[in-house]
Formats: structure tokens, sequence, C-alpha cells
């Protein structure tokens, strides 16, 4: 077992013991205004969506976690049959490992055996050469490639990344060779308004802010590196609510999908309402698959829908659309937050478009 096949067991392994944070996503800054007045019945509540030409039942994605390592594919294999029967989105792991050591492409390659009609998104660096992002598509036919940006990851392994000139350049070249959409993706430390915007006037237009406040990966690789000693990285980032608005006040057509310590229905409707196409979960996912039995995740997950479901009928928003147009009430850091960044304004949402 190689160093790439190691850390992804360790990543795995930590991520279910490390508690999130220590920055909180924002969540409990941010309320959602009661509708008494009931208007529709909770079996009218529409969510059912299209994005990358494929249709979901609900605006979820099991975000990227694991793969490319002997036994990894059991993990895929959970999260691809929980996909296909809840009609959500999926992405891989990162598949760097699998283009280096093609024996465990088929821990990638599981996903789109069992769920062939599904929404799979690939996953690798934004530093991997054009012709690597090409096969990681390849390998699981993907129908979107995320492209990870985690600098501060890097920086807290031991043996990670030092040099990252030229990404901007390498992710253009990237987007020019795949033929399918790419997403840009953060791992945990969030994406700012200037680099949603850099990278929008180089027509990228699908954003995975990956805020913090959820599974801290700078935390996860001091753990696999003790002699590590900055310490600044632990506590580094822009939480998820944070990031998921200030990308959003770049441009009105952007797909912004909103991960990042998101544990509750409330805070998937929060995003949503705050303008996410697609909320993401993965810690919690990862929690209800190490039993290895699917129908333990399929009903975690079917119940989280219900719950938002419900929670919609309380905002009186039959459907997607109308959850965009929902009041919220931005208090605390997030607000003050947004107030120094410019972003508040007297609209619905509270901040601007």
């Amino acid at each position: 077992m190689d160093i790439r096949e190691k850390r992804k067991w360790q990543h795995l392994k930590y991520t279910l013991q490390i508690e999130d944070g220590p920055l909180d996503p924002g969540f409990r800054d941010v309320a959602l205004v009661h509708q008494a007045l009931g208007s529709f019945d909770i079996k009218d509540i529409d969510t059912n969506m299209t994005l990358f030409h494929k249709e979901l039942k609900f605006p979820l994605l099991i975000n990227a976690m694991t793969g490319g390592a002997d036994g990894l594919e059991q993990f895929n294999k959970i999260f691809a049959i929980a996909a296909r029967e809840c009609g959500i989105a999926l992405a891989v792991g990162s598949q760097t490992a699998a283009i280096k050591n093609p024996a465990t492409r088929n821990t990638f390659k599981i996903v789109r055996e069992l769920n062939p009609q599904g929404l799979i998104f690939a996953n690798v660096s934004a530093l991997v050469n054009p012709q690597e992002a090409l096969e990681a598509v390849e390998m699981i036919e993907a129908d979107a490639l995320q492209l990870h940006l985690n600098l501060a990851q890097e920086l807290a392994m031991g043996e990670g990344d030092r040099a990252f000139k030229g990404t901007l350049e390498n992710i253009l070249q990237i987007k020019t060779k795949v033929k399918v959409p790419v997403i840009i993706k953060e791992v945990g430390f969030g994406l700012s308004r200037e680099t949603v915007n850099k990278l929008y006037n180089e027509g990228l237009k699908n954003f995975d802010v990956g805020g913090a406040g959820g599974t801290n990966f700078a935390a996860i690789e001091q753990k696999r590196n003790p002699e590590y000693t900055n310490p600044d990285l632990i506590n580094w980032g822009i939480p998820t609510v944070i990031s998921l608005l200030e990308a959003k006040s770049v441009a009105n057509d952007l797909n912004i999908f909103a991960t990042g310590g998101l544990r509750t229905a409330k805070d998937i409707l929060i995003s949503l309402v705050l303008g996410a196409k697609i909320a993401g979960l993965a810690a919690p996912i990862l929690s209800k698959a190490k039993e290895m039995k699917e129908d333990i995740l399929i009903f975690y997950l079917e119940g989280l829908i219900r719950e938002v479901k419900e929670l919609m009928l309380l905002i009186n928003a039959p459907n997607l659309r109308e959850v965009k147009k929902s009041p919220v009430i931005i208090t605390g850091y997030v607000g003050e937050w947004l107030r120094q960044r410019g972003l508040i304004s007297n609209n619905t949402h509270g901040c601007k478009e």
C-alpha cells in the first residue's frame, strides 16, 4: 500500500473521530421566518430538479469522500446505491491514486456500475495535468468534474504540495480538455468572493464552497503528522454560510453547492434559501455508512429529505423556486461579516443578489 492509499484510509478514520470545527459554519446566525397560514399539502411539495441534464428527486449531494485503495469500494458501493435509490447526486473522492495505480480503479468504477443513470461527479486536484483530469472523468463516465482547491490541507500535510503557481492556468487547460462541466471545489476552508470572481471571469460557473465548520482537514493532517506545528491552520477558513453568500454575490448565473458542516434538515433548507443549487453532505453520510449496510444510509437520507419538506411547509414554499423567495434574518458574526464586506442590503434575503 503506497502513501496515497494509506492516506485514504487514514482520512476516513480521522473523519469519524475528529469533531467538527472549531469554526462554526454559520447556520445558527440565520433564521427562517415561520409562515403560520398553511396554503398547500405536504404531498404537494415538489423538490425535483435538473442539473447537468440529469434529473434529481431532491437537491442533495453525497459529497467526495473516498476510493483509491483496496477495500474502499465497499463505501462507494453503499454511496452509489443510496444516491440511486434516493434520487440524489454523488461525488467520488480524489481519483489521483487510481490514475497512478490502475489496480485501484475498481474502487471508483463501482459507482457508475451500480448507479448507471445517476448524476455522478469525478474528482481530482486542480493541479493535475489535463490528461489526468480527462482520465478521471472517463473512469466513471462522470457527468461533471470537481477540481479541488486545498491549499491549507496541503500545507498541513507533511507530504503535501508546496508549489501552487499556475493553478488558474491549469484549471483553464483542464476546462478546455474535458467535455463535462467543471466544478471548483474547496475542501473545508471556503471560497471568497475574490476567488469566485476571478474564476467566473474566466468562464467558470460551478462552485462547491466547501466552507469551514465541518470536517477539518488541517486537524486530520495534524493527527496524521503529530510533528505539525502551525496551529493557525486549524482555525483557518471562511464559514460555510459566509462563503455561500460571498460566492452568490459575484453573479446570478452561478451554480453554487453549499457544503461544509451541514448537519440538519434546517441547515440544508437555509442553504437552499440563501441561493445554493444543491446542499452537500459527507461526514454524516460516512457515519451512517460505516456499518456497511445501505439500508441504514437510505433510511437516514429519506428521513432527512422528509424533514426538509416539512420545513418547506413551514416557510410556505411548495417548490424550490419558492424556497429562493423566502425571507431570512441574518445576525451575529455572519451578519457582521456581511456588513463589513458590503454584502448586506434590504432585499428579501438580507444580502445582495
